[in-house]
């Protein structure tokens, strides 16, 4: 772990091509979330290259409680290896403004029905600007391990 980046670390019991699945549904993004701020997926469509911006209805309860809409651009996608996701926000999907920071799953198969998941939050490219707004990151360390929990969860009900 660097100064930038965050990550947590959990072994699954379901089959690597299962966990990526879960992955790749937006529609489970919720359930996985450990933050407690994503809420639905907005277009339902199952990720499937780079390139892809899926958006997702968010909330956050800083300043009084905040509905908002981040639009992620697929950045990594290496089923069932690797999949990644630099949020945004923007209506025009080839102009997203990004705030630099990238959420990354890394998935190591130990054998046909277990995966060793790694979870990545990579906030390296946030520029200065938005970190005197916002405290980097913006949550501990036990949101990611919520993460992973939930996404075992999904995954080995799934298997």
């Amino acid at each position: 772990m660097t100064d930038d980046t965050m990550s947590a670390v959990c072994a699954v019991n379901a089959p690597a091509e299962t966990v990526f699945a879960v992955l790749a549904d937006p529609t489970t993004h919720q359930a996985i979330d450990g933050t407690g701020w994503v809420r639905e997926s907005l277009d339902g469509k199952p990720l499937t290259d780079v390139g892809q911006v899926f958006r997702m209805a968010m909330y956050h309860d800083n300043f009084g409680g905040m509905h908002y809409e981040m639009a992620n651009r697929v950045e990594v996608f290496e089923p069932p290896r690797a999949i990644a996701w630099l949020p945004g926000q923007g209506a025009d999907d080839t102009n997203l403004e990004s705030g630099g920071w990238i959420w990354r799953y890394d998935l190591e198969p130990l054998g046909d029905d277990r995966t060793e998941v790694t979870l990545t939050y990579d906030w390296s490219a946030v520029p200065q600007a938005l970190r005197e707004h916002i405290e980097f990151p913006p949550f501990d360390r036990q949101h990611l391990d919520n993460s992973l929990k939930h996404l075992a969860g999904l995954a080995q009900d799934r298997a």
